[in-house]
């Protein structure tokens, strides 16, 4: 079995998991601000070490359905936006995205991740169906990244059986989001994200959030900010990835707008990883995903590095071929052009390649799984958690729902 030199440094170097003592915010500067390889060996073992401590060895497969490519939102730099006039539009149906979701349960995954522009085409009802019936046929958790929907969309979702809702506030500089993310059409000023991934919390959702670095303007000072609000959130899920703009967006044509000297976040590998590593030390059981972003920058070993530095969740596509190039939020996208099937069998390949297992169940993080189990004793009664969550040994009902194949309805 071959693994990388650079992989295989980190997974020799071993620590204690010391995941109780918090970094403050000149530590996490100095890690940010960092760029020597050896000098760096520390945080990388030090996240892997709290990493195998909370999460375990599993990493726990997510199928991402990328439901439409419509968004009403002008984001300066991102793909979809109202600005690409050369992209082809489209939107699922609700049997699309329910014959992904059955491919999802058939190559094994435990989550359907039902992710799209911001579209009032995917309407309340539409998606409240497509949850239903998910939910009524296959064992799946379901999570959903939709945008900045209206509160009433949202408590209806989390009603029809939701799980999880996926919203990434991208930066804690209230400026500089502004400057990336003008409000939509009929509204004067953006909604506060970081408010609304409460509001997520409080309906009932696993709330998961994230990230991008390297956005012309944006400090080391920004990051470590970015890393304080993911602790003060105590977010289920962190996504972090690089800032990738498209060409056909305004961002490409004018980055005037970076920092000083030595302070301007980089768009790079590096400092990509660095956020993942302190993200798991600032939210230790959190779920962090390897993202596409970063495996597009480097496809021949980011997602491993980003699992040997603080990740243990991956998202294969499930998007059939037809729509998966038109989802294009960046270029050159990692896995554009695999089916189902073949990016399912690469990446658990990877994951063999650096010692790992593959999750089974829902892979819930273990806040959610804690917070189900001393609620359901606050009531009286057992734990009877069918999809097997990490907070407690699984219960007979769990056992003999995993050993039975499932078939579809």
């Amino acid at each position: 079995m071959h693994i990388p030199p650079m992989i295989r440094k980190s997974m020799s170097t071993r620590v204690p998991a010391t995941h109780s003592q918090a970094m403050d915010q000149d530590q996490r500067l100095r890690w940010l601000r960092e760029r020597d390889d050896v000098a760096l060996e520390p945080l990388w073992a030090q996240a892997d070490a709290v990493r195998r401590a909370t999460v375990g060895d599993a990493v726990h497969l997510r199928g991402l359905i990328e439901v439409g490519n419509v968004c009403v939102r002008a984001c300066t730099y991102c793909g979809i936006s109202v600005h690409n006039h050369k992209v082809g539009r489209y939107r699922m149906t609700r049997d699309d995205i329910l014959d992904c979701a059955r491919r999802a349960v058939t190559l094994g995954f435990g989550t359907a991740v039902l992710q799209g522009g911001e579209d009032p085409g995917l309407s309340r009802e539409l998606i409240s169906d497509c949850i239903r019936a998910i939910k009524a046929e296959t064992p799946l958790a379901v999570t959903l990244s939709l945008g900045e929907r209206a509160r009433g969309d949202l408590e209806a979702w989390h009603a029809a059986g939701a799980d999880r809702y996926l919203l990434r506030f991208e930066t804690s500089n209230r400026e500089l989001f502004a400057r990336i993310h003008p409000p939509p059409p009929g509204r004067r000023a953006s909604v506060d994200r970081i408010q609304l991934l409460r509001d997520l919390a409080a309906m009932g959702y696993q709330a998961g959030s994230g990230v991008m670095v390297g956005i012309p303007g944006q400090t080391y000072t920004d990051l470590a900010r970015d890393l304080e609000v993911f602790a003060e959130l105590d977010l289920d899920m962190i996504g972090i990835g690089p800032w990738i703009p498209h060409p056909e967006t305004p961002m490409v044509r004018d980055l005037a707008e970076s920092a000083a000297p030595g302070e301007q976040a980089r768009n790079d590998a590096m400092d990509t990883l660095k956020m993942v590593a302190l993200a798991r030390l600032a939210v230790p059981d959190a779920n962090l995903p390897a993202t596409t972003a970063l495996a597009t920058l480097d496809k021949d070993q980011g997602r491993e590095l980003a699992l040997t530095r603080g990740a243990n969740v991956i998202m294969p596509n499930l998007t059939p071929p037809k729509y998966r190039a038109l989802y294009e939020l960046y270029p050159d996208k990692a896995c554009v052009n695999e089916t189902a099937e073949e990016c399912d069998g690469c990446l658990r390949g990877r994951v063999a390649r650096i010692g790992r297992v593959i999750g089974v169940g829902h892979g819930t993080a273990r806040k959610n799984s804690r917070r189900e189990v001393a609620g359901s004793r606050s009531r009286g009664v057992d734990c009877d958690d069918d999809a097997n969550c990490d907070g407690c040994e699984p219960t007979e009902k769990s056992r003999r729902t995993m050993e039975q194949p499932w078939t579809a309805k």
